[in-house]
């Protein structure tokens, strides 16, 4: 799993920066908000280091004009994501429902703006933001959660403007599994099915990017990582 799995079957924002935006209780696993405080820093080390999340992020960072207004969900420790948009001049807003973590990127990325909350339960205003990054912060979520807070993501964003989003691609629903010593419970897509939902939701899908990623930590396993960018409709 990656930066905000658990957001694990599935990584939960997304490289090390991410963990599932959301809060979400279940029976077999802790909230995300739990697991994510108790992972903290660990959870970077594991996940700082993909070389597949940065080149996500160098494509984005190609479409994007001198400072946009990018929205960060999953932002987790700051580190790679708002800290690569941030030291280029854009005006991140990062949310991550754990409170160490928005804590800790606070410090790490102090140029950018962090909010500590639910992003499903956050308003936003429709065209407020240029882009936005879902680096692995849905898989903590439903199938029907992630569903919907794509299509809400793609009202708060611009009309042409950009997503990068990035998942495990695995077809599993509500299942438990331990991530990092962590019970989680978690849902996601196979890889044709994650880029229809993406599309559904309002974004016109132009690229898709597959590897194979092995966290750096003792339990770290190899694990399917999908990165997909795309053009608001």
């Amino acid at each position: 799993m990656s930066e905000h799995q658990g957001q694990s079957a599935e990584r939960p924002d997304g490289g090390p920066d991410g963990g599932p935006a959301e809060d979400r209780g279940a029976a077999h696993g802790l909230p995300a908000a739990t697991v994510f405080d108790a992972l903290g820093a660990e959870y970077e080390r594991a996940f700082a280091g993909s070389a597949a999340h940065h080149a996500s992020l160098d494509r984005l960072l190609e479409h994007l004009a001198p400072g946009s207004r990018v929205l960060d969900v999953g932002s987790g420790t700051g580190v790679p994501t708002a800290r690569r948009l941030a030291g280029a001049g854009h005006r991140v807003v990062g949310v991550d429902v754990s409170p160490v973590m928005t804590a800790l990127a606070a410090r790490q990325v102090p140029d950018a703006e962090f909010r500590c909350g639910d992003i499903r339960e956050l308003p936003w205003a429709d065209g407020e933001f240029d882009a936005v990054c879902v680096y692995f912060s849905l898989l903590q979520m439903s199938r029907g959660e992630q569903s919907g807070l794509l299509g809400r993501l793609a009202r708060a964003v611009r009309p042409g403007g950009r997503l990068a989003v990035a998942t495990v691609p695995v077809d599993v629903a509500d299942v438990s599994a331990v991530f990092m010593g962590q019970p989680v419970v978690v849902s996601s897509f196979g890889e044709e099915e994650f880029t229809s939902v993406v599309a559904g939701a309002g974004f016109a899908v132009e690229e898709r990017h597959s590897v194979l990623f092995t966290p750096d930590h003792p339990a770290g396993a190899p694990e399917p990582h999908l990165f997909l960018h795309g053009r608001r409709i």
